[in-house]
């Protein structure tokens, strides 16, 4: 009893720790302006006698949204115009010029405009001419998107060859790295859809499969972004936005006659259905949006806190270069200990959000007892 009580008071401390960490790290964020070298590029002029000094300043979130944002471009390192990135093709649509297509290594990283289109800070297209407010439809094939599609011939390339290899050996247990894939499968149709949805497991097995595997593989590409070749998918509010449709679509649609009841007939007295039937209603929409926003949000906040805490090596540098070298080991320990412990975030956001859908599609299928 006394081991157990120590070893919760030591996860409490662990999270106090965490957190503080946390706070600490966004109270810098907010309330610093540094500067990312203490070295000062000097530039000499001939006729001058005089030396100017010009200082570039480290700005924590920025780097940050840089790195978890969509953008035009696949950046791969370096800052600025000395940056390497992977120009994208850009696709626009507008009713004055149809539609527009070149690649994103014309805007020269912001700097520069192209067929009136420009980038703003946030890498957005917009025109170049302020003054016109016509609407502008990207179509874009942008680092989010090229990553979608990566996600998923990964995924086809992985569920063909699994196909083929079960063929081959009917009634045998699998060889190689498939027999790692098998649980995973038997876990997702034993302990999440059977105990959800019952007898109609084998009809929504499809879809609860596609949605782990697919927010599983892309959470982890998602841990590469502070890398090169990464994008943040799931980090990407419309994706788990068009998720969250899917399943509240197909709730509906495979909703029983007992589902819509218990939302427009519930068993209360009469007189309660001007206060029961509008919560129930709001239950309705607020179960995908509550998927969308768990996601987005989990992922997200992870590699925040991981950039926050490679940023303080950069922070405490450009306060005194000892402090820089000082911190760096600790915040390098800290980085590789939250990226270990995402690769678990990885697995449980895609076990949460098939876990929920598949409750979400058993109360709407559910025979009445």
């Amino acid at each position: 009893m006394i081991n157990q009580v120590s070893e919760i008071q030591s996860i409490r401390s662990l999270k106090l720790v965490v957190k503080f960490l946390t706070i600490s790290i966004f109270t810098l964020f907010c309330n610093s302006d540094v500067n990312a070298t203490s070295i000062e590029k000097v530039e000499h002029t001939e006729n001058s006698g005089h030396e100017s000094h010009k200082e570039e300043k480290f700005q924590p979130g920025k780097m940050i949204m840089e790195h978890i944002a969509d953008a035009h471009d696949w950046h791969l390192w370096g800052e600025g115009q000395e940056s390497v990135t992977i120009p994208l093709p850009v696709i626009l649509y507008t009713e004055s010029k149809g539609l527009t297509t070149f690649i994103s290594s014309k805007f020269e990283h912001g700097h520069a405009s192209f067929e009136g289109f420009s980038l703003n800070e946030e890498g957005t297209v917009i025109w170049e001419d302020e003054s016109n407010e016509e609407a502008i439809y990207d179509l874009s094939i942008s680092k989010n998107v090229l990553q979608l599609f990566i996600g998923v011939i990964f995924l086809m390339f992985i569920v063909i060859r699994m196909a083929r290899h079960y063929g081959k050996r009917v009634g045998k247990s699998p060889k190689g790295g498939y027999h790692l894939i098998e649980p995973l499968i038997l876990f997702i149709r034993d302990d999440i859809a059977k105990p959800s949805i019952g007898g109609k497991t084998d009809r929504f097995m499809p879809l609860l499969l596609t949605i782990f595997f697919f927010i599983f593989t892309l959470n982890l590409f998602g841990l590469i972004p502070i890398f090169p070749g990464g994008a943040n998918v799931t980090g990407n509010i419309a994706i788990t936005m068009v998720l969250a449709v899917i399943v509240f679509v197909t709730v509906n649609i495979h909703g029983n006659k007992y589902y819509w009841k218990h939302i427009f007939l519930p068993d209360v007295p009469v007189w309660m259905y001007i206060i029961i039937i509008p919560i129930e209603l709001l239950g309705v929409f607020l179960r995908p949006f509550v998927l969308m926003l768990r996601l987005f949000a989990n992922i997200t906040a992870g590699h925040i806190i991981i950039l926050g805490f490679f940023s303080l090596i950069f922070i405490f540098g450009a306060m005194k270069p000892g402090l820089g070298y000082a911190v760096s080991p600790l915040s390098v320990a800290f980085t590789v200990f939250m990226s270990v412990l995402e690769l678990l975030v990885a697995f449980l956001q895609a076990f949460v959000f098939t876990l929920l859908s598949a409750i979400y599609i058993g109360m709407a299928t559910e025979e009445h007892h």
